[in-house]
């Protein structure tokens, strides 16, 4: 697997003293207040083949339907260079020093600071991504906050947090051996609550058929508040049938940081779609799934932009968020050229906490 390079771009960045926990930094959750939302544009031909032209216009709904209710800032108009669009994997994850609902703690330190994960193009899949693995320091040097380097390879996707301790992943994805192979699940597990803030896992067992990233777990399960999970369902015959119901099997057991029960609320599945891939270096090509999945959303501030795929289950879906998220605007997205790439809203944007 190839090494990223793990030095600094810029002789500026601080790297604060101490672990984020233990100098009482958390990463907040998503419907808590922010500040800007970090997008990198669909430009790659490679990895929307044949539909980069309607990708980039659904992209562009997207951030006109942000705008309204957050800043969006882009990578392009940073001055940024990028491998590729997934800034939720390779962009940087910030904390914040405060607890939720409350003003940044005074003292010495700054109110928010960032993580910089390595990676490496999900499990070494693709061609070494050097641009990619260096943008949380370019966006940390202008923001001025200061910034953690981790040798750990952690993607965005693969970690949701509910900002009160739990962070719920995949063991298919945390735990694969492309990752970080020379550490155990305990020591993984340490850094990753010594990073984020946090003291307990949710694990479930894995992802849906067409997602390149061995599981990430913002394809099939969300925190809408600090003790509700929407997840994914369904019905036999599909192909996600079997993984979706072990890992519904997994979110009735499983218990929040304070040891109490999830509420969990079931979001429809869309029919498998199929997309006819051209022969490249990565594989022979064909019809091949992709993963269109509802748990894709972002929530930013007053708006939840939700990817929808002109099916019959869309409704339904979005009917099922306006209840589990009250008071916000949810907004229903057509997604089916984004997922091409193999992901969307959520894995083509990264929020920044105020």
């Amino acid at each position: 697997m190839p090494k990223h390079p793990r030095t600094a771009v810029a002789a500026d960045l601080r790297t604060p003293k101490g672990s984020a926990r233990s100098l009482g930094y958390r990463m907040p959750a998503e419907w808590e207040p922010m500040a800007r939302v970090w997008l990198t544009p669909p430009y790659n031909d490679e990895t929307w083949p044949g539909c980069l032209p309607q990708a980039q216009e659904q992209f562009s709904a997207f951030i006109r339907a942000l705008q309204p209710h957050v800043e969006v800032a882009t990578t392009q108009g940073r001055g940024i260079a990028t491998n590729d669009s997934w800034i939720r994997d390779y962009g940087p994850i910030f904390v914040v020093r405060n607890a939720p609902g409350d003003k940044p703690a005074d003292g010495p330190l700054p109110a928010k600071a960032a993580h910089d994960f390595q990676f490496n193009g999900w499990g070494g899949k693709y061609e070494v991504r050097d641009l990619d693995d260096v943008v949380p320091q370019h966006i940390a040097r202008q923001l001025r906050v200061p910034l953690w380097i981790h040798d750990l390879v952690l993607e965005g996707g693969s970690i949701e947090v509910n900002g009160l301790g739990s962070v719920m992943t995949t063991e298919q994805c945390l735990l694969n051996k492309n990752r970080n192979p020379r550490l155990t699940r305990a020591k993984i597990v340490a850094e990753i609550h010594e990073a984020l803030g946090t003291r307990h896992v949710i694990w479930l067992p894995g992802g849906i058929v067409g997602d390149d990233t061995d599981g990430h777990i913002d394809d099939i399960a969300r925190f809408v508040s600090p003790n509700t999970v929407v997840g994914i369902k369904a019905p036999k015959g599909h192909q996600d049938y079997e993984v979706l119901n072990r890992n519904w099997k997994a979110l009735a057991s499983a218990r929040d940081q304070d040891g109490k029960k999830l509420n969990i609320i079931e979001l429809p599945v869309p029919d498998p779609i199929l997309y006819n891939f051209p022969a490249d270096r990565f594989g022979p090509g064909g019809l091949n799934p992709v993963p269109a999945s509802y748990a894709n959303f972002l929530i930013a501030n007053g708006v939840v932009a939700v990817p929808i795929f002109g099916q019959k289950t869309d409704d339904k879906a979005l009917r099922v968020l306006e209840k589990a998220l009250p008071g916000r605007k949810i907004v229903g997205l057509r997604a089916e050229a984004l997922v091409v790439g193999l992901g969307s809203f959520h894995c083509l944007s990264q929020q920044e906490p105020v």
